[in-house]
């Protein structure tokens, strides 16, 4: 039986790589990852690492190069298709650029040629304002056919008491309820 096509694409919230990282090996075990960067994950160094480090982690831990360019990233929809496409992490700007069909960065690409498809994107989003100015962007990608999101909570509703973040320990759980067609509930821990 051949193994389904899973998209990885990491946006910009370099806190939560490291949950994506570990998340890598069991999701390995059930699928073929394609791994993804966008532009800013791809080029941005910060206290969490190197955008060369991550890049080499990706591609160390997929074993195969990482997708960084709208170029690279278009054919994964007509001619390269995915079964299903996971944004960990999704960042606010992302959530706002597909939640208004805006096409600007390699990951963005990536979601658009895979909808086209019409199959599962799944989000798992990491943002300080989903409680505010990314609540609309929830709201309208909450209701669009084919996307689905890991369940998520506040991650420090003390600090910072509009953030939201995915439970990056649900990824392989909810890419597998997305391609039954289905959201892994409940989706607010």
């Amino acid at each position: 039986m051949e193994r389904k096509r899973l998209g990885l694409a990491l946006c910009g919230s370099y806190c939560t790589y490291e949950k994506v990282f570990a998340a890598v090996p069991a999701l390995l075990r059930c699928y073929d990852l394609v791994p993804i960067m966008s532009d800013t994950a791809a080029e941005t160094d910060t206290r969490f690492g190197t955008a060369a480090q991550h890049i080499r982690r990706l591609m160390e831990l997929c074993g195969k190069h990482v997708i960084t360019t709208i170029a690279e990233a278009e054919p994964l929809g007509p001619k390269l298709p995915l079964d299903a496409l996971l944004i960990a992490p999704c960042t606010g700007n992302t959530l706002a650029k597909l939640a208004h069909s805006i096409t600007d960065s390699s990951v963005t690409m990536a979601a658009k040629a895979h909808l086209r498809n019409g199959r599962p994107l799944v989000l798992a989003f990491s943002t300080n304002d989903g409680l505010s100015g990314s609540a609309e962007n929830i709201g309208k990608l909450l209701n669009r056919k084919n996307v689905y999101f890991v369940p998520f909570g506040q991650d420090d509703p003390d600090q910072k008491p509009r953030s939201l973040q995915a439970d990056f320990s649900l990824l392989g759980e909810t890419v597998e309820a997305a391609l039954e067609g289905r959201q892994l509930q409940p989706i607010l821990r």
